[in-house]
């Protein structure tokens, strides 16, 4: 399945035309902006009953787990009913039922390299929030660190007026009386 995308994504950007909707929920949490959209046939059975449709599919700009999804609009448009339970797609053909289906294996394997996308994305997500958070609390290099040289508006008290050894303590003359 792999070996055609490029060949895929070389012909949408060809043939494709815009699209203004964005959709959700094939990158967990965030929202995906598609770079156009495309009509291609399909066809679904074997040489002996065999049903072509023209669908519409939307191209994205990132890596998923899938290379299409079929949803509600398809399953309405052609009749189609998906049973989740057994993995089988059913729809009407010429010469009878149309069953499309996968093996419990494949769909385990989808689920794995699903899971391990989204763990990717989220992971990249958090890194790149810790990164900003870095940036923002990093200390200023034009500042001078580790030097005791007092800030402005401060002055010295004495700790303890009648002590023989006179030590001082500064304090801003910004701060509040509190």
């Amino acid at each position: 399945m792999g070996q055609h995308t490029p060949s895929l994504v070389l012909y949408t950007r060809q043939y494709s035309r815009p699209t203004g909707a964005p959709f959700h929920g094939i990158v967990p949490g965030k929202q995906a902006m598609p770079l156009g959209q495309i009509d291609l046939s399909v066809t679904f059975g074997g040489p002996s009953n065999y049903r072509t449709e023209a669908l519409t599919f939307k191209v994205v700009g990132f890596h998923g787990t899938y290379h299409a999804i079929l949803g509600r609009p398809f399953y309405a448009k052609i009749m189609a009913v998906p049973n989740y339970t057994n993995l089988k797609l059913k729809m009407s053909g010429p010469d009878g039922v149309i069953t499309v289906g996968t093996s419990f294996q494949h769909a385990y394997e989808c689920e794995v390299e699903y899971c391990d996308h989204a763990t990717a994305i989220v992971a990249s997500r958090e890194l790149a929030t810790i990164r900003k958070e870095v940036t923002e609390e990093a200390p200023d290099p034009k500042r001078s660190t580790g030097s005791f040289e007092p800030a402005e508006g401060s002055k010295e008290v004495l700790i303890d007026p009648g002590s023989p050894k006179s030590k001082v303590v500064r304090v801003g003359t910004t701060l509040s009386s509190k």
